[in-house]
């Protein structure tokens, strides 16, 4: 690691005082880089733990209890902060004390509009993620079985009800469908068709 970058990684360890800097857990904290991007900036990257970060990214149900957090953590001086928990109040603008709290978060021009740049804020607290037929959450690299038996179109190939299908991919972009291989085939799989091994 160039040793400017080190220095800076290191100033936001000791800025962090090693706790996320959203909701204070000393769990699995990691830096995150703040969309979008500048080159090499500290002033960019904030520590936050994995579940706040899964949340931002939207690889988990928003849990508006856990995010009641940023009341004070909007108060943060690092702009990185201050921008994050701007994004994550309007996502939550449905609940009243998010609302409050967006009335009282004051950015700075430039943080503003580096806060809008991404338009995130312009969504609201949905998330869609890939579920099986259960409800279950997949992620990338999980193994499911299929529940229904599928002709595979173009294909000579019947998938049947039964067949464990490992080390899935989610399709990007799509929530209703994955891609697994069955008999050495790539093949897109409709989520309601299967279940989460072990589920």
């Amino acid at each position: 690691m160039p040793a400017k970058i080190e220095a800076m990684a290191n100033d936001s360890t000791e800025r962090s005082k090693n706790g996320c800097e959203l909701c204070k857990s000393t769990t699995g904290i990691r830096a995150y880089e703040v969309a979008p991007k500048a080159q090499n900036s500290a002033d960019q990257t904030i520590f936050i733990c994995s579940k706040c970060e899964a949340q931002i990214e939207k690889r988990e149900e928003l849990d508006a209890a856990h995010w009641q957090c940023l009341s004070e953590s909007m108060w943060s001086e690092v702009p990185a902060v201050q921008v994050t928990a701007w994004r994550m109040l309007n996502r939550l603008r449905n609940e009243s004390w998010a609302a409050d709290n967006l009335d009282m978060l004051y950015l700075d021009d430039e943080t503003l509009a580096w806060a809008k740049a991404t338009g995130d804020h312009e969504d609201d607290g949905t998330v869609d993620l890939h579920k099986d037929s259960n409800g279950n959450i997949l992620q990338n690299g999980d193994t499911v079985v299929l529940t229904k038996s599928l002709d595979v179109k173009g294909s000579t190939l019947n998938a049947k009800m039964g067949t464990v299908v490992k080390n899935i991919r989610l399709v990007e972009n799509n929530t209703e469908q994955i891609e697994g291989r069955i008999e050495g085939q790539t093949i897109v799989i409709l989520t309601k068709y299967l279940r989460k091994q072990g589920s």
